[in-house]
């Protein structure tokens, strides 16, 4: 089934992307990422934080974006790295996709988009989102590499979570549906009013960068830096995790 054309054909990089993301500027990004997570690891308060560090650097909008997602405390970054799940103990488990977050990431990095390492050891892209998801040409080829790859690692069973008010939701949930029973992947795709609410407080391994899932959740999986790592070579990725 087709989801809605959209005049955007990729989820790719933004024009100006090329200069704020520039090997000029990563030792300043990176210096701005630290003192970030140094606020923030002493408990100052993230809006006043990246404003103050966001300042001090004279970052763009969009570098300040980037820094913030790529920043998080000691603690953050402890717990995240200790419910962290290797690929390879995925046999006969089940997961539980944050669909959106984990798709647009992959579909970000095959068109070309900044892939932000963050400091938590998570690929996070710089699309943005504002109530509607259209496909691109990125997106068929981005859900048969998730699909091969969790088959690869003989996951049992998959229940991806997508937004029921984002606009073309259940077009979305028919395409993936479509290719899961194309390819004989066990999935269900579920919409639901909010997937973080669902998946900060299940019990199953969770597929997601969405820090406020990580600090809640119990195990993850960290998908899209694993395929992209392994499937997608020419990925731009952006190390701010230094």
């Amino acid at each position: 089934m087709e989801l809605m054309p959209d005049q955007r054909r990729h989820r790719g990089p933004h024009p100006e992307d090329q200069q704020l993301f520039s090997v000029e500027n990563l030792a300043i990004l990176r210096s701005a990422t630290r003192d970030l997570s140094w606020l923030l690891s002493h408990s100052y308060a993230t809006t006043s934080s990246l404003k103050l560090v966001g300042d001090r650097y004279a970052l763009a909008e969009r570098q300040r974006k980037a820094v913030a997602r790529s920043a998080c405390s000691d603690a953050a970054m402890s717990r995240r790295k200790g419910i962290r799940i290797a690929s390879s103990r995925l046999s006969h488990e089940e997961i539980w996709i944050d669909g959106y977050n984990v798709l647009t990431s992959v579909e970000a990095a095959l068109s070309g988009g900044v892939m932000l390492h963050s400091r938590d050891g998570c690929y996070r892209d710089m699309a943005s989102m504002h109530g509607s998801y259209r496909k691109v040409e990125e997106t068929i080829p981005a859900i048969r590499l998730l699909g091969d790859a969790l088959a690869a690692w003989g996951v049992a069973q998959c229940r991806w979570f997508l937004d029921r008010p984002v606009s073309n939701s259940g077009r979305l949930k028919t395409l993936l549906t479509e290719m899961a029973i194309e390819n004989e992947w066990h999935w269900d795709v579920e919409l639901v009013p909010d997937p973080d609410v669902v998946l900060k407080e299940c019990q199953r391994i969770v597929a997601t960068a969405d820090s406020e899932i990580l600090d809640h959740c119990q195990q993850y999986l960290n998908i899209v830096r694993i395929v992209v790592a392994e499937r997608v070579p020419d990925a731009r990725v952006v190390r701010l995790d230094v």
